[in-house]
């Protein structure tokens, strides 16, 4: 039996582990933009700012970041699945308990808590990925976890959204971490699925020949960590800011912006799936993603410097999802190439922590604009990252195609 036609049973393993990964990498996402579509409601009830409001998301993805560099050593150390499920569990308790803040400065810890539990995501998630499914399929499962995780994004302002609507702030944060913790509780139905022997009880070797000293020496992981620190600049503006700069500055309704900003997500899910089509075909990958960060760029460009109506700020919306989409798949194809087998929770910890520091900075940023009224620059600060994100894509390639370290 080739390693192209394997076993139905094997088959089913994976696709079944593909499966349950993916679902947390949605957890985690739907739980990261919980509190975006509630910021107007928070910000009356309790008296803040905008930018109060972006410095608990500071605190988030602080916490998240720092904590990833963490969980990435103990993935190696202590398994995957039992910091992917305790992850779950303390991120999806901590928005729960969101909901009960009795003040403003009572959200800061919680939002600590739920950073810490979401940093475990990629390390874990990625490296059992890597462990559990085949090589001539990793691409394709790589794809499948970014697009679980773009429809997370997708699916929040619409859940959470409709729930703030309906019921109120408070409790659409606490239904929302108490439905996400009881899947986290199932999943330790399914710990056989997830569980690394290799990582539990065979790397002492792997961890003496490459430690995390060798991985920070690594210049290829340093300019990849660059560039996820750039997009997560872009990113998190649209993300956690993009409804609201939409409905102020742009002529769209409260319904209309949270449709665009859906239909941005559910775009870049669509991109996600065919770049994981061209990526498994392509032997450029640098250049699919230069390609795509450039037409993002463009298009954020346009929607803030230009005086466009709704509909065609709908529509560049749409292409900028979709645009940054298709980068995604090549760029993991090259962060792949950039990870040395015996040490892949400590890289990948490393280089996806790029994305929370990018994070980190990002929320206060916008949220200044947006107490300013700066609502078109939003757009343009995060188009701006996206051109430096070209650079290090083109120094990824050059030092990561083949690294002789792994």
């Amino acid at each position: 039996m080739s390693v192209l036609n394997p076993p139905h049973g094997a088959m089913r393993r994976e696709i079944a582990t593909i499966s349950i990964v993916s679902s947390g990498h949605f957890i985690s996402h739907l739980l990261q933009l919980s509190l975006a579509p509630l910021f107007i409601a928070m910000r009356a009830d309790l008296g803040v700012s905008f930018t109060e409001l972006g410095v608990v998301l500071s605190v988030f993805y602080l916490c998240s970041g720092g904590g990833q560099v963490v969980a990435g050593v103990l993935v190696d150390r202590f398994g995957a699945d039992r910091l992917l499920i305790g992850g779950m569990m303390l991120q999806s308790g901590s928005i729960a308990a969101m909901g009960f803040a009795p003040s403003y400065f009572a959200l800061l810890p919680l939002a600590a808590l739920a950073g810490f539990g979401n940093s475990v995501y990629h390390p874990a998630d990625l490296s059992i990925l890597s462990h559990k499914v085949s090589p001539p399929r990793l691409g394709r499962a790589f794809a499948m976890h970014v697009a679980a995780g773009s429809l997370g994004y997708a699916a929040s302002p619409l859940v959470v959204g409709s729930l703030g609507l309906g019921f109120g702030w408070r409790v659409a944060l606490t239904a929302t971490g108490l439905a996400c913790l009881v899947v986290a509780l199932c999943f330790l139905l399914a710990r056989p699925l997830l569980r690394l022997e290799r990582v539990a009880h065979g790397t002492a070797a792997g961890e003496a020949q490459l430690s995390f000293g060798d991985i920070l020496r690594l210049r290829v992981v340093v300019l990849a960590f660059a560039y996820f620190f750039l997009t997560a600049t872009c990113l998190v503006g649209l993300q956690s800011f993009g409804i609201t700069a939409l409905q102020e500055g742009f002529g769209m309704s409260a319904a209309f912006a949270g449709l665009t900003l859906t239909c941005y997500l559910a775009a870049n899910i669509l991109g996600v799936l065919a770049g994981g089509h061209v990526a498994d075909r392509a032997t450029h990958h640098h250049r699919i993603a230069i390609g795509g960060l450039a037409v993002a760029c463009l298009a954020l460009l346009t929607i803030g410097l230009a005086s466009l109506p709704p509909a065609g700020t709908f529509a560049l919306m749409l292409v900028a999802g979709c645009a940054l989409g298709i980068t995604t798949p090549a760029r993991d194809v090259l962060v792949r190439h950039a990870t040395p087998q015996t040490a892949r929770g400590k890289v990948f910890g490393l280089v996806y922590s790029g994305f929370d520091v990018g994070a980190l900075a990002g929320p206060v940023l916008y949220g200044a604009l947006l107490d300013d009224h700066l609502t078109h620059a939003v757009f343009v600060v995060a188009a701006l990252p996206l051109l430096l994100a070209m650079v290090t894509v083109t120094g990824v390639k050059a030092r990561g195609e083949a690294p002789s370290r792994g």
